[in-house]
């Protein structure tokens, strides 16, 4: 890629059209930035909202609260909404705010290198070239499936198809289906489907506490006081906000005072199963919240269903048409729903990231993910990323993190601005680091690490890279804006001509800078870094 002429250059290029990409467009454009492509694999926007569609799929976060504070919705259905619903208010995002005509659909990323001499991302997509001074990576931890591997499923003669890739042209009605899984997405399925299969067989390798979702139709009323009355939907938004973060410091400090919760966790079980072995096998031994706590009042009715089964262990392997358990229960099916999850601590995206040194994002996070502030990495200049390690939360609205990442994505661009000329921003190293320990430090008395489970939350080194040990008002404080004594800041070095003569030994040469402008490089050949000093006298 390096060196072709005749390549298209922006100066932001976006990843994904989801949440993230979507807000960082609006964002860009309320900055005055309109130099900027969105570039989306799919051949629509929605991300998360568009891959799955599976029955039953909706949100667990109140929809006023599941929006952009910049784009309020009067019109939600439910209090709790669908997918359908919240996919088409990411189109209408799209269309309000003109975002349409930057972005580019059916156009994957399939490589990122960064150029250290012209101090730009060179950018492969499945549909050609170009080059950008800055990369937004806004694909999200929730976008790529992940399928264990499971001895014999290559011979299983039926159906196989996980959660996010529904085969919506295969008819689960009659058929004897094997759920895999016992997460978020696998409880809104159970109840959507058991209905019309014959047979429902759920593999539960651990069981979630699940609590009830006091969801509803947002009535007709409502919702015109809304239109009418924006102060009413602010104010709704603000009481559920505030009263996620005054829940946080159980989670974060005293898991101990989880205890009530799981009563009533316990509660909400007792309510429908009523069959002791059953509700022994539903009943998790970890506190609650160290995964996910689940929200549904149909899940446990659906598994007291006489069509339906719990196979309280793990999928063992897979002979024939023929599901065996590794506790030896054996289960013949038509048809496997994977609901097992995403890759979030080893994102794919990763291996797509080469930067300063030649080496991929994922190489660099083999040993855990790690960022400075959820959004930049040492090595990696002018790359930042929306939802970003340590940055997912346990019990609010992730739109809340990404519009605070978005605030540092804005500060982050007029630093560049004002520092002027080709220039990029390197994230130090010591300040990757301090910001990780701090991090992990808060951490250690959570209930994420400490409530006795292995969740999605650990990577493989059980090390807690996922979520933000804290509130969300927090994370808005420490993103506000960005630090520059915390990056390098990196510009292209001149080129000093070559003499044709010979001069003598003892006379410097004048094209030569002076001895206090050559410095070590900073992100690649041909580089010159400003040290904190310089950073300080320019902020």
């Amino acid at each position: 890629m390096g060196g072709r002429e005749g390549r298209e250059h922006v100066r932001v290029a976006v990843i994904g059209s989801g949440f993230g990409g979507l807000g960082a467009a609006v964002r860009l454009r309320r900055e005055g930035i309109t130099d900027f492509v969105v570039l989306e694999r799919a051949d629509s926007v929605g991300g998360t909202w568009r891959d799955n569609s599976y029955p039953g799929c909706a949100c667990d976060v109140p929809s006023h609260l599941y929006s952009f504070s910049f784009a309020p919705n009067p019109d939600w259905p439910r209090t709790f909404s669908g997918q359908p619903a919240i996919r088409e208010y990411l189109e209408h995002v799209a269309d309000t705010f003109g975002l349409r005509r930057h972005i580019r659909l059916d156009s994957e990323v399939l490589m990122m290198r960064w150029d250290a001499d012209e101090l730009r991302w060179e950018i492969e997509t499945s549909r050609g070239e170009l080059t950008a001074d800055v990369v937004v990576s806004a694909t999200g931890p929730l976008s790529e499936p992940k399928l264990p591997e499971v001895p014999g499923l290559a011979g299983f003669p039926g159906k196989v198809f996980h959660s996010a890739r529904w085969d919506h042209d295969y008819d689960l009605a009659g058929k004897r289906v094997a759920m895999i899984g016992t997460g978020a997405s696998a409880i809104q399925i159970v109840p959507a489907i058991a209905p019309d299969v014959e047979r429902l067989t759920l593999f539960q390798r651990t069981p979630p506490w699940v609590m009830p979702r006091t969801d509803r139709a947002i009535s007709a009323v409502e919702r015109w006081v809304h239109r009418q009355l924006p102060f009413t939907r602010a104010a709704r938004r603000g009481l559920l906000w505030g009263i996620r973060e005054l829940q946080v410091s159980a989670f974060t400090k005293r898991p101990n005072q989880l205890g009530l919760v799981e009563a009533l966790a316990r509660a909400n079980m007792a309510r429908s199963i009523k069959d002791p072995e059953l509700r022994a096998k539903l009943t998790p031994s970890y506190r609650i919240g160290c995964k996910r706590i689940l929200l549904s009042s149909e899940y446990y009715p659906a598994l007291a269903r006489p069509n339906v089964d719990l196979v309280a262990s793990g999928l063992k392997e897979i002979r024939g048409s023929v599901l065996v358990a590794a506790d030896g229960t054996e289960t013949e099916v038509d048809a496997i729903v994977f609901g097992t999850g995403f890759h979030v601590t080893d994102m794919p995206i990763a291996d797509r990231v080469v930067g300063a040194d030649g080496r991929t994002l994922a190489d660099q996070w083999k040993d855990g993910m790690q960022s400075l502030r959820g959004a930049t990495a040492a090595g990696f200049p002018n790359w930042m990323t929306i939802i970003g390690p340590n940055t997912g939360l346990g019990n609010s609205s992730m739109i809340l993190m990404i519009e605070s990442q978005l605030n540092y994505m804005a500060d982050y661009l007029r630093q560049l601005g004002m520092l002027g000329g080709k220039v990029a921003l390197a994230a130090r190293p010591s300040a990757v680091n301090q910001w990780n320990r701090q991090v992990q430090a808060r951490m250690e008395r959570t209930v994420w690490n400490t409530g006795g489970c292995t969740s999605w939350y650990l990577d493989a080194n059980g090390r807690n890279t996922t979520v933000w040990p804290g509130t969300t008002g927090e994370f808005r404080r420490e993103t506000r804006s960005v630090d520059l004594g915390e990056y390098e800041v990196v510009r292209v070095r001149e080129r000093v001509p070559v003499a044709v003569a010979a001069a003598p030994a003892a006379a410097p040469s004048p094209a030569a800078p002076p001895p206090e402008a050559r410095t070590a490089d900073a992100g690649g050949a041909g580089l010159e870094a400003a040290g904190a000093d310089a950073a300080e006298g320019v902020a």
